[in-house]
């Protein structure tokens, strides 16, 4: 048949990497301090440890959280420490800083873990639109992951992706 329309994508040993079913699911926290100051502003030691004792550390069982003090407060770095300790038997992860720095975080321990063996010497294409916010650090890290790996490395989608990489042959 001389019109005969064929679908090349789907026929090809392309394989797209969708960094959205790597998502992993959680629900992220940020635990703002501020209200453990005195004023918002002043940590006087004794209080301080008194409301760290009497907090519920329970409710951060399972999830992200991301530890800060929204402001111009100098916060001593023992007091991050002490919060850790506390925290540590619950969160999943949780970092010293802001949502974004906690979701970056994240993602390197998931793209980390991923089993990139299946794309040996093979022509990936990571997908580029997500319906779940990925970072960018997170497209990053993937690509120097998969660099030894594959046979090229492009980021779209399979009907207008762009070439990124291409082994010599």
């Amino acid at each position: 048949m001389a019109g005969e329309i064929i679908n090349r994508v789907t026929n090809s040993k392309l394989v797209t990497l969708d960094l959205e079913d790597y998502f992993p699911e959680g629900e992220r926290i940020l635990l703002d301090i501020q209200s453990w100051l005195y004023e918002g502003l002043i940590l006087r030691e004794q209080d301080f440890r008194e409301i760290i004792k009497n907090h519920d550390w329970q409710q951060y069982k399972g999830k992200y959280v991301a530890l800060t003090c929204s402001t111009d407060a100098i916060i001593p770095s023992w007091a991050y420490l002490l919060i850790s300790v506390h925290l540590a038997p619950f969160a999943k992860i949780f970092v010293i800083g802001d949502l974004d720095l906690l979701e970056n975080l994240i993602f390197q321990e998931t793209i980390e873990s991923i089993d990139i063996e299946p794309f040996k010497d093979m022509p990936v294409i990571i997908k580029g639109c997500a319906d779940k916010y990925i970072p960018e650090s997170a497209y990053a890290l993937l690509t120097k992951r998969l660099l030894p790996k594959v046979s090229s490395l492009m980021f779209g989608e399979a009907c207008s992706s762009v070439p990124l990489f291409k082994k010599k042959k």
